[in-house]
């Protein structure tokens, strides 16, 4: 099976420039393509992870991957899916961005020198006004730009020309990494299309009509409920660990829906077919085991944050659902109670009555809380307390950072003790 018949098969094409040109293209060489990024934030979210996947199911086949930091379309912002004008960022503000999305990227692509980061303000930024205007603003047809997607849809409500010009910079990136690096294709979302066709057009005009230039987008990627893929009740799912801990990571991919598991394991990860359609068969027969789930939540989180990220996700899992929380470390415990209710507590010691109610507000009354503990209802750092005289010592466990309280079966709390 080829690169681009597998690609078929994940559901992961939407279009292609020249299908046929394509497909003879990468059965003859080891080819050269890319993906860009623009540094709008510090991290990319599951939502970016999309073109890259591609990228590098491309670099496992033996082609050779690039991958473009925007710094200088970062600075000018992509129109594209935006209902309004971006907000221009400080220029120290996209260099710190491209710093962090640069290391992500060795992270994901590996260290072999089988790929290359490049950052297009190395090229745009050494091009003068009269140069921009006079070398490439002439090839580009104001009607045909008016008529592209990401124009047309920003008509009505208004697009400066400074967001205008960005199909031209990134046709201006294609044409460059065409002659310096043998690129031969980019990739991006279906929103892409109409800049990649730019792109392809000016390496046309620049390198005559037979240079073989070409383009492949990647389907809008949409949950069966309809709605978009990427993001959670609580936002975006980071791959910044900082932002979406490795345990909040493994459980977005945990809580799949059935209806969807199968195709995120297609794009998501690098399971072979028939491992993937052994999945597909399992949640046919018996969808309350969720191992499609399991699998595709271990396969993306190793992949983004490592194995010790997996086996420490499972643990936190392991240990919340049997409320055997004693094993976990304090690492741990800030991974798997970040969104559950918490409070801020004295190191002091004292009577647990009066700690449930005056000091974390878990019970709302003494009887309540000494009703609580005499039925066995109260758990302190995993253990059942059954004393009302008993003594809570928030320095006795997790280093002394935390108490975990669990009020029957399945509410947890989180008592931050002060420094």
């Amino acid at each position: 099976m080829s690169i681009i018949d597998e690609l078929k098969w994940r559901g992961a094409v939407n279009q292609q420039t020249d299908e046929e040109g394509l497909g003879k293209l990468v059965n003859e060489k080891a080819v050269g393509l890319y993906a860009g990024i623009d540094p709008t934030g510090d991290s990319m979210h599951i939502g970016h992870l999309i073109p890259f996947m591609i990228l590098k199911r491309f670099q496992l086949a033996g082609h050779k991957p690039v991958i473009v930091i925007g710094g200088a379309t970062g600075s000018i912002g992509d129109p594209s899916g935006k209902k309004a004008e971006r907000v221009l960022q400080s220029m120290d503000q996209v260099r710190h961005n491209q710093d962090c999305l640069t290391a992500q990227m060795e992270h994901l692509f590996g260290q072999d020198g089988s790929f290359r980061i490049v950052n297009n303000y190395d090229w745009l930024s050494k091009l003068s006004l009269l140069d921009f205007l006079r070398d490439y603003g002439k090839l580009f047809n104001i009607n045909n730009m008016l008529n592209k997607e990401v124009v047309a849809s920003r008509l009505e409500v208004g697009i400066s020309f400074t967001e205008f010009t960005y199909q031209i910079l990134q046709s201006i990136d294609f044409l460059h990494l065409f002659k310096a690096e043998d690129v031969q294709v980019q990739i991006g979302g279906a929103d892409q299309w109409g800049n990649i066709t730019a792109g392809i057009d000016l390496i046309h005009k620049q390198e005559g009509a037979d240079a073989r230039a070409y383009g492949l987008t990647i389907p809008l990627l949409l949950k069966a409920d309809g709605t978009k893929f990427g993001k959670s009740e609580g936002g975006n799912i980071w791959l910044d660990p900082e932002k979406t801990s490795p345990y909040e990571f493994y459980q977005f991919w945990i809580n799949t829906d059935d209806r969807d598991v199968v195709k995120f394991l297609k794009y998501f990860t690098f399971l072979s077919q028939g491992e993937i359609q052994k999945l597909a068969d399992a949640v046919a027969t018996h969808p309350e085991k969720r191992e499609a789930q399991t699998r595709l939540a271990e396969e993306v989180t190793e992949f983004v944050h490592g194995h010790d990220a997996v086996v420490e996700a499972q643990h936190i899992t392991k240990a919340l659902f049997s409320g055997d929380v004693a094993e976990l470390t304090a690492s741990e415990i800030e991974q798997g109670f970040k969104k559950m209710p918490a409070v801020t507590v004295s190191a002091a010691k004292k009577n647990i009555v009066e700690w449930l109610v005056d000091d974390t507000k878990i019970e709302s009354s003494r009887r309540q809380a000494r009703e609580d503990l005499s039925n066995g209802a109260i758990r302190v750092n995993g253990e059942k307390v059954t004393d009302t005289d008993a003594e809570i010592d928030p320095a006795s466990a997790f280093e002394g950072k935390f108490v975990i309280i669990r009020r029957g079966k399945k509410r947890y709390f989180l008592a931050r003790v002060a420094d």
